[in-house]
C-alpha cells in the first residue's frame, strides 16, 4: 500500500459496507461529489494532518468554517463541542498504554466532523484506536450498520474511553508491584515510580474530564445532527467518564498511601538505626568513664600498683556492658521490631 494513502473511508448501509484507503488530494477533490450519498453512512479517517492544504481543501467543499479547521491542528485546546447548521465539531485526546515505557501516557489529540450523511475523524498520527468500531462495522455486530453517523460517533468515542480504562488497568498493575515492592524492599527508586504514576494519573484526568463535558453536551444539545433516541448512548457515555474519574481519585489516594507508607517505613528504618546507636552509646559510656578514670596518670592512684588491677577493671568492665545487656533485652529494646 503506498504510504501517501492515509485516509481510510467505510461506506455501509444495513446490507453493504466498502472499505478503501486513499490519498488526502482524492478526498480533497471527490469526496463531497463522488463519496457521499445519502443512503450510506460514510467514515473517513485522517491517520496523520500533515497535509494541511488539502485537508482545508476538504473542509472548504464541505463549508467547514476556518475555525474548525484550526482547532484541528491547536494541540493546547480545550475541548469543546462547536454547533454550526451544517455539522459538529469537537477535538479530544486519546491515551493508549505504552507498554514499553511504562513512565509515559501516550496521547494523541483527535477531531471529529459530524455532517448529516458523514463522519469524519483527523488523528495526529498512524494509530489505532477503532479496532473495534471497524470489526462491528465489517462483521455487522450490534447496531452500527442500522445506525446514522451519530451512533458511529457514539462508538468511536466510546472505544477512546476504553482506551482510558486499559490505561488505568496497566496503571493499576504497576501500582499492585510497587506495593509488593514497598513490603519487601522500599527504596528511592520505588518512590520516584510512586511519584511517575502519580503523574501520569494527573495527565490523564485532564484529557478525561474535558470530554466527560462534551459527552454532557452531546447528550443535551438539540442539533437534528443527532437523533433524539441516540442521545441515551451520549449519557452513557458520561457515566463512563465519571467511573474513569473515581477510578484516577481511587489510585491516586492509593499512590498517597504508598507514598505515606514509603515515608514510614524510612522513618522506622531511622529509628532502628537510632536505637541500635543510643544502646552501643548507653553500653560505651560507663566504659570510658572508667577508662578515662584510670588514664589520668597520676602518681599516687591506689589501684595503679595493683597487681591484677587490670585484670579487675576488664571484669568490672565486662559485667557493667553484660549486665546492661540484659537490661536492655527485658525491657524489649533489643528486639528487632
Amino acid at each position: 500500500m503506498d504510504s501517501n494513502f492515509t485516509c481510510q473511508i467505510y461506506k455501509y448501509d444495513k446490507e453493504f459496507f466498502l472499505l478503501s484507503r486513499n490519498s488526502p488530494v482524492y478526498f480533497a477533490q471527490e469526496f463531497v461529489s463522488a463519496e457521499i450519498t445519502a443512503d450510506k453512512v460514510v467514515w473517513l479517517n485522517y491517520h496523520g494532518i500533515s497535509d494541511r492544504e488539502n485537508i482545508e481543501k476538504l473542509c472548504e467543499s464541505l463549508a467547514i468554517d476556518k475555525l474548525s479547521v484550526e482547532d484541528v491542528y491547536k494541540e493546547k485546546n480545550r475541548p469543546k463541542l462547536e454547533e454550526y447548521p451544517n455539522y459538529l465539531f469537537f477535538s479530544v485526546r486519546s491515551a493508549l498504554p505504552d507498554e514499553k515505557n511504562i513512565f509515559i501516557l501516550e496521547q494523541e489529540q483527535i477531531s471529529f466532523i459530524l455532517g448529516k450523511h458523514y463522519l469524519i475523524s483527523f488523528q495526529q498520527k498512524s494509530s489505532d484506536h477503532f479496532i473495534d468500531v471497524r470489526d462491528r462495522i465489517e462483521k455487522k455486530r450490534g447496531k452500527i450498520r442500522m445506525k446514522g453517523p451519530d451512533f458511529l460517533l457514539f462508538r468511536m468515542l466510546e472505544a477512546i474511553i476504553d482506551n482510558y480504562f486499559e490505561v488505568l488497568e496497566h496503571i493499576t498493575e504497576t501500582i499492585e508491584e510497587l506495593e509488593t515492592r514497598m513490603i519487601h524492599n522500599s527504596t528511592s527508586e520505588t518512590l520516584k515510580m510512586i511519584e511517575l504514576q502519580k503523574r501520569k494519573l494527573i495527565e490523564l484526568r485532564k484529557i478525561v474530564f474535558p470530554l466527560k463535558d462534551i459527552t454532557s453536551q452531546l447528550e443535551k444539545t438539540n442539533s437534528p445532527l443527532l437523533e433524539n433516541e441516540n442521545h441515551y448512548y451520549f449519557t452513557d457515555l458520561k457515566e463512563n467518564c465519571l467511573s474513569v474519574l473515581e477510578e484516577i481519585d481511587v489510585n491516586k489516594q492509593i499512590l498517597d498511601g504508598l507514598t505515606n507508607l514509603y515515608y514510614a517505613v524510612q522513618g522506622q528504618k531511622m529509628n532502628r538505626i537510632m536505637k541500635l546507636l543510643t544502646i552501643v552509646s548507653a553500653v560505651f559510656i560507663p566504659l570510658t568513664f572508667i577508662v578515662g578514670v584510670y588514664g589520668m596518670n597520676f602518681k599516687y592512684m591506689p589501684e595503679l600498683r595493683y597487681q591484677y588491677g587490670y585484670y579487675i577493671v576488664i571484669g568490672v568492665m565486662f559485667v557493667i556492658s553484660l549486665s546492661l545487656i540484659i537490661y536492655f533485652y527485658k525491657r524489649g529494646w533489643l528486639d528487632k521490631d
